[in-house]
């Protein structure tokens, strides 16, 4: 998979992943309570998204279904800043991570246990 997807369609994305299989009149009534969208600019953004392969339509009703997992695309986000901006370097992305705010005993504690995993 290699979607990108922009701010926008990742508001779509998410209200998918959160809700499941909407049509495109919930998800319109949905974004409009949440980000003050009209009907117009949803379903652009869901025309876009279904172009890109990261949402699928079903009938009847413009049924919209998720392609692709939110996992997926927080895979592909993370590859691409760690290129980006670490210069491919993950060790480097956790250590500013670290180095930049306090963490808790319970967000050091997954860390160690996600770090453990890989030995």
């Amino acid at each position: 998979m290699d979607i990108k997807l922009f701010d926008s369609e990742l508001k779509v994305m998410d209200v998918l992943w959160k809700e499941g299989d909407l049509t495109a009149k919930q998800l319109s009534e949905i974004l409009a309570e949440q980000v003050g969208w009209n009907k117009n600019t949803t379903y652009t953004v869901i025309k876009k998204c279904i172009a890109k392969g990261a949402i699928k339509r079903l009938e009847p009703n413009f049924l919209c279904r998720a392609a692709i997992s939110k996992e997926q695309v927080q895979v592909q986000e993370a590859a691409e800043l760690i290129n980006k901006v670490f210069d491919g370097s993950p060790d480097l992305l956790f250590a500013s991570l670290i180095n930049s705010k306090k963490l808790s005993k319970e967000e050091i504690e997954r860390l160690k246990q996600l770090v453990d995993k890989l030995k």
